[in-house]
């Protein structure tokens, strides 16, 4: 039913912790990886939580072996990478799994991976039936699920307005480090595979969806200054608006980091501009990157602590509602908590029909919503007007 690639890494150790707790009885599934003896800690360490996890299957798979990706496809009906950064390493199981017709799913947040994927893989995998979710962690299912929630709220048929906004007290991992570096530093590239995507898909016929572009301003339902997130969300957001009728005939979406302080903003703004200048200078780029190594993340009692909120504010229709998702440390618990169900969710629930590079809201939707409400992640309406 499922393969996890990555189970030796930091995120991917927790996702093998959360499906070896969380799985159907009757599940069949396997570790996969270029490391056997690593791959036989981790089934010991399962074994520990779940008895039934001593006899899981090992698989060999190497990112630069394609043969051994190709073999795993094809013995699977969902597999799971948290191996990244991904523009440097998931395009060959992509393309394994989009050829074998195999679901798959990533934690990726690189939009010029997601967009690059579409290009090469698109057409594969709608041939195939394959869906290629990507960005099934933090980024992008609180924000997805969160506005699939708030159009749910809202009335049908009109055109909908929404905006989010995070606020979280977490830390980042050596992966997630490495990964916002590799983005950074590849601005031109990313605008060039944004430009070549959006040439090269169909457009909705009679609705629009689009990403607004907002500035630094102060926000009078939440009384916080908000300042424009530029992460992957928005495009994943918009996406899924594109290929559901019920956001709407005219749907936008604009997203944010909420500050308390006007003096945090002019920090963060000063501190992003570093880091993007920083990122585009080797050497610089290497230093930063050697603060938190790949694999490593914060300690458990550290994620304990930790916390996020997505608040979504949504008009259309003459009225407004005012919605939140929250949960746990966002980055690595709740991460491998989405990512566990969305997997479960394809493998084992009556989903729409689709195919293709699809988002987590049009492809699974209310079973995926529901799932992450049972599993702890809370989805709540503030307040109407």
């Amino acid at each position: 039913d499922l393969v996890l690639f990555g189970a030796t890494g930091f995120t991917g150790g927790l996702t093998a912790d959360y499906l070896a707790a969380h799985l159907p009885a009757d599940a069949r599934w396997a570790l996969a990886g270029r490391n056997r003896a690593k791959l036989e800690a981790v089934r010991q360490r399962l074994a520990a939580i779940n008895p039934a996890a001593a006899d899981l299957e090992l698989l060999h798979a190497d990112t630069a072996e394609p043969d051994s990706l190709r073999a795993v496809a094809e013995s699977a009906r969902v597999v799971i990478t948290t191996v990244g950064p991904y523009l440097e390493h998931g395009e060959p199981l992509v393309a394994a799994c989009a050829a074998a017709g195999t679901d798959y799913l990533d934690l990726t947040g690189e939009p010029e991976f997601i967009d690059r994927m579409y290009l090469a893989h698109q057409a594969t995998a709608v041939q195939t039936g394959a869906r290629l979710v990507h960005a099934c962690g933090f980024d992008s299912i609180p924000h997805d699920l969160g506005v699939f929630f708030t159009v749910k709220q809202l009335p049908d048929d009109v055109p909908l307005r929404i905006r989010g906004v995070l606020r979280s007290n977490m830390m980042i991992s050596g992966g997630t480090l490495h990964s916002g570096l590799a983005q950074m530093s590849r601005l031109r590239p990313m605008q060039q595979a944004a430009a070549a995507r959006k040439k090269a898909e169909p457009p909705s016929e009679g609705r629009r969806a689009r990403a607004r572009t907002g500035v630094p301003h102060r926000d009078a339902v939440l009384g916080l200054w908000l300042l424009p997130l530029p992460t992957v969300d928005p495009q994943v957001v918009v996406r899924s608006a594109a290929a559901r009728p019920d956001y709407g005939p005219d749907f936008s979406y604009a997203h944010y980091a909420g500050i308390q302080k006007a003096v945090t903003v002019a920090g963060a703004l000063t501190g992003a501009a570093v880091f993007v200048a920083a990122a585009q200078v080797p050497p610089l780029r290497r230093l930063i990157g050697a603060r938190i190594p790949q694999g490593e993340g914060p300690s458990e009692s550290r994620r304990a602590r930790s916390w996020f909120t997505v608040d979504f504010i949504g008009t259309g229709g003459g009225r407004q509602v005012h919605t939140q998702v929250s949960g746990g440390d966002p980055g690595y618990s709740e991460t491998a908590k989405m990512l566990a169900e969305a997997a479960m969710c394809l493998a084992f629930d009556d989903n729409p029909h689709t195919s293709g590079q699809v988002t987590t809201a049009a492809a699974m939707g209310e079973n995926l919503l529901q799932r992450l409400i049972d599993a702890g992640i809370a989805f709540r309406v503030v307040g109407n007007s």
